[in-house]
């Protein structure tokens, strides 16, 4: 057997390992019962601690170190081989068992964080927050790297990224957005009263399914499912599940969490499968695959152009609800700008000032070291500061989201970044397509090729700079996520 052989008979049992864990992790955050979190945490913490070992073992590491000097390998066979050396290195010096408890520490989290959402109570969480703080920084120092913690943290979401460059990103968005955003906030329009309306959870969860059909995912490889929190889900093109959840009293909660998510599916669906066995599978990055969930949410999703084409479907389903609600009122309401406490439900223009709210406050938790009691009075300034709003509870602030209690921190920054990478993608789809016609002969197939020609099939063969470069001519320019929203907001509140 040769030394590539080997390695990819090493990879495809780990490949196996983390299919085991990633149906338990699915089967937590869907529908397992609450009274099975505890064994299940050991159980998954066991098979954790199995497969770390097999991916640190001397075995694994010669095998890797000895095609590292193959220059007989094919350049796909590389790239991976260095997606494999890169991963190893970010783990290779943390003892197993530590691996293995904060495994287990993560698995617990997310039922501990659920109830103190439920509950509004931060203090039954805060102890679980700082033990993953406190193994995140532990696991950073196993790494030796000579950057700060915080950028660790973000190069893992977006290869490439750090401070420096966040900083000028979302420095970009207070200059040049937050002065727009105000003019918009101020223009005396009124809201739609039917936003607040009822909408039954059961014609939600119709309209969803609908939309299955509209974005043409495919349910013989994926599958809807209701969460706490919406999320994709994947471990092979053929298998990419996704969640929503159903607000009575907001039904753009289901409707747009519901695109969103399939914009993420359709990308995870759309990789070459001939790259699965490799490290090379998958979205390339979460900034990357950000793009593409809210380029469907917000470009395809809240455009006139698609509810032209399914609002009387939506008509059908809440007869009550959207009675007296013409296409025009809808389309204001769908693109209603208000300041808000919770990320998941916030309108596109305010969106980024929500990132950048937890990215200031991850700064503070790995660069500044932020007393986890201070925490809460940090998060509801920030809101205050750029939302001008006051937090009455934790559950509309810091507990709104479940990225911490996975230990996600660096991830935020990339929801804003996606947008931005969107916007761009957005003004070079449109020199290929008529976007608005596209979406009016409801043939968002031809977008979902589109796209799959010029980004999803690449998986993580290229990066995300190499992505952005290909697909646009030109390298990242955070001026077109700005000149895309107020081109389609100044009509609606300021023409």
């Amino acid at each position: 057997m040769t030394n590539l052989e080997k390695f990819q008979a090493l990879e495809h049992k780990l490949q196996a390992y983390q299919y085991v864990l990633n149906v338990v992790s699915w089967d937590s955050a869907t529908e397992a019962p609450k009274g099975a979190f505890e064994r299940r945490a050991d159980m998954q913490s066991l098979i954790s601690q199995e497969a770390f070992e097999l991916w640190t073992s001397d075995e694994y590491r010669d095998v890797l170190d000895a095609l590292r000097n193959d220059d007989s390998l094919s350049e796909l066979d590389q790239k991976n081989v260095e997606k494999a050396h890169k991963a190893l290195s970010k783990v290779s010096h943390i003892p197993s068992d530590e691996y293995a408890a904060y495994e287990k520490l993560l698995a617990l989290a997310q039922r501990t964080w659920e109830d103190a959402k439920a509950n509004d109570d931060y203090d039954s969480f805060k102890d679980t927050l700082g033990k993953i703080i406190e193994t995140q920084r532990k696991l950073i120092a196993y790494r030796g790297e000579s950057k700060a913690p915080y950028d660790v943290l973000l190069d893992d979401y977006e290869e490439g990224m750090n401070m420096e460059k966040y900083d000028a990103f979302f420095d970009a968005i207070r200059q040049d957005l937050v002065p727009f955003v105000q003019k918009v906030l101020a223009s005396g329009v009124q809201k739609p009263a039917f936003i607040d309306r009822h909408f039954p959870k059961a014609a939600q969860k119709a309209f969803v399914e609908y939309l299955n059909d509209v974005f043409a995912y495919d349910l013989d490889k994926g599958l809807l499912k209701e969460s706490v929190h919406p999320f994709t889900w994947n471990t092979h093109p053929s298998d990419v599940r996704y969640t929503v959840r159903y607000l009575e009293d907001f039904v753009f909660s289901s409707i747009f969490a519901g695109i969103h998510e399939l914009g993420h599916a359709t990308y995870e669906m759309g990789v070459d499968e001939s790259l699965t066995p490799t490290r090379l599978k998958g979205g390339t990055s979460m900034g990357i695959h950000e793009s593409q969930s809210r380029f469907y949410e917000n470009v395809i999703g809240r455009s006139k152009a698609f509810w032209e084409v399914h609002y009387p479907k939506l008509k059908s389903l809440f007869p009550e609800a959207l009675k007296d609600v013409d296409l025009d009122t809808f389309y204001l309401g769908i693109n209603w700008v208000e300041q808000s406490f919770i990320r998941v439900e916030a309108d596109e223009l305010t969106y980024p000032l929500h990132i950048l709210i937890r990215y200031e406050c991850e700064r503070a938790i790995f660069n500044d070291g932020i007393a986890l009691d201070d925490l809460p009075d940090l998060w509801n300034q920030k809101v205050k500061d750029y939302l001008n709003l006051t937090v009455e509870k934790d559950t509309d602030g810091l507990l709104q989201d479940v990225h911490w209690s996975g230990g996600a921190f660096g991830y935020f920054p990339t929801y804003a970044l996606g947008s931005a990478y969107a916007a761009q993608i957005y003004y070079a789809m449109q020199k290929d397509l008529d976007l608005d016609a596209v979406i009016l002969a409801n043939d968002i197939p031809k977008i979902n090729a589109w796209l799959k020609e010029n980004i999803h099939q690449y998986g993580k063969t290229k990066s995300p700079e190499e992505i952005i470069r290909d697909v646009t001519g030109e390298d990242f320019d955070v001026q077109y996520y700005i000149r895309y929203l107020k081109e389609k907001y100044t009509p609606l509140y300021l023409g």
